[in-house]
This record gives C-alpha cells, sequence and structure tokens, in this order.
C-alpha cells in the first residue's frame, strides 16, 4: 500500500539508518553505503560526511543522491527519496551533536562527539532537496 505524503514524511522523520546511493560514474554500479541523516517534515535531508571521502566527491559530480530507509516491524516498510544537491558547507560541531543525538543515547553523544571532530578530519553537511519519493508499506509477512 502506498504511503501517503504524511506518512512517508513522518517515516523519514524517524532515526533510521539509511542507504545512499549516488551513482559512480561509467562502468560501475553506484556507490551504496549506510549512512545518518536528519530530515524534517516538509525540509530538506542533510547528511554529514568527510570533505575528500569518495561519497562526497561522487555527490559532487552527480548533483544529485538517493537515500532509502526501512524496517520490518510492526508491518514492512519503506521510503526511498531522491533529490538533487542544494547547498555542501563546511560541518560545525553544533551540526555534529545534533546529528549525533538524533542516532546515540544522551550519555554517548559528547564522547562520540569529541572522537569524530578529533579522528574524521574535515567534515561537510550536505543538503539534498526531496523531489522524487517511492514510499510503501508492505504488511505483515
Amino acid at each position: 500500500m502506498a504511503l501517503s505524503r504524511d506518512e512517508r514524511e513522518q517515516f523519514l522523520a524517524e532515526p533510521h539508518i539509511a542507504a545512499l546511493a549516488v551513482d559512480a560514474g561509467e562502468g560501475r554500479a553506484p556507490l551504496a553505503v549506510p549512512i545518518w541523516y536528519q530530515y524534517e517534515p516538509g525540509g530538506d535531508v542533510w547528511i554529514l560526511t568527510g570533505a575528500d571521502s569518495r561519497k562526497a566527491r561522487l555527490i559532487a559530480a552527480a548533483g544529485r543522491f538517493t537515500l532509502m530507509v526501512e524496517h520490518l516491524e510492526p508491518t514492512i516498510r519503506y521510503v526511498s527519496v531522491e533529490g538533487p544537491v542544494i547547498g555542501t558547507e563546511p560541518a560545525t560541531r553544533e551540526l555534529l551533536e545534533e546529528l549525533s543525538a538524533r542516532y546515540l543515547p544522551a550519555e554517548k553523544v559528547q564522547g562520540y562527539v569529541d572522537f569524530a571532530w578529533r579522528e574524521h578530519g574535515e567534515q561537510v553537511v550536505i543538503r539534498l532537496r526531496p523531489e522524487r519519493w517511492v514510499a510503501s508499506d508492505l504488511g505483515q509477512i
């Protein structure tokens, strides 16, 4: 069963780990990797990644990417969103904290942020404008 706009946006707003897919160039399959993301219904999606990562370079070259999230319980449900990149900017510690708090228990956030800020090198925030959606609830199996 297809999801309504509100249902798909609310589902994407939940803290799922997304599969990011981006064109990897001629003769290659798309790059598909797990990633944390941030989204609020009606808004844009953003991710945080290494400034010189393969992922960042491919997204810059393609100018767009896809995120897909899913869960299996209480029903099999998924949402895929694709769109153009609308901006890339240097990451801030505050955005890293926001993203980390979405996925980690409160008592783990500061330790992770300290580690990631120190060890992951220069990071960027890449913003996607949702343009095409595929969303469904396949029910219980």
